[in-house]
């Protein structure tokens, strides 16, 4: 079910618990993040897009995560005051959870679950990553930071993007234009 979604409880990046409620009727991008990560300028071009668009009724979701070599260690404040100093990152930003393994978080359970395959993918990072020992113990699996999924005004999950998809991608701003138009 659609708005199974925005009952799943979560937290803010300041520890207050909360769901996905407020965020009914919008347009999400809901990404796993991280700080010290090959990936971490992606928030610039999160940050550009959340701008563009927030008006329109669309947010990025920002989940912290600490899945892919440690590369979340940090704090929640530790977390913000970096997104703030190093991205003047202004969308919403979550406590930090586990997007993958035994310990996953019920959000991400639901996305993978619902959404179980990336549709735009630009197919290489997987393989590289291999390189690195890192793989997929499931093909639903997140594969790394900053993997994306776009949810629509309904709930639905409309589309999910492999990590190396930027957020200055024709192919994630077509959609969420066009989700935006619905």
């Amino acid at each position: 079910m659609a708005n199974e979604i925005y009952e799943i409880p979560v937290k803010t990046i300041d520890g207050e618990e909360t769901n996905l409620e407020a965020y009914k009727n919008k347009v999400l991008l809901v990404v796993n993040v991280a700080s010290k990560c090959g990936l971490t300028p992606q928030y610039e071009g999160l940050q550009k897009l959340y701008s563009e668009y927030h008006d329109q009724g669309f947010e990025v979701l920002g989940f912290p995560a600490n899945n892919f070599m440690g590369q979340e260690p940090g704090t929640e404040e530790e977390i913000k005051d970096f997104c703030d100093t190093n991205y003047n990152v202004k969308f919403p930003l979550f406590s930090k959870i586990s997007v993958k393994g035994g310990d996953q978080h019920a959000l991400y359970h639901y996305l993978t679950e619902t959404k179980p395959e990336t549709d735009v993918n630009d197919g290489n990072l997987e393989e590289r990553l291999k390189g690195f020992g890192s793989s997929r113990s499931t093909p639903s699996e997140v594969l790394w930071n900053f993997e994306k999924f776009l949810v629509g005004k309904n709930g639905e999950i409309v589309a999910r993007f492999a990590p190396d998809v930027t957020a200055e991608d024709s192919r994630l701003k077509e959609k969420v234009e066009a989700e935006l138009q619905k």
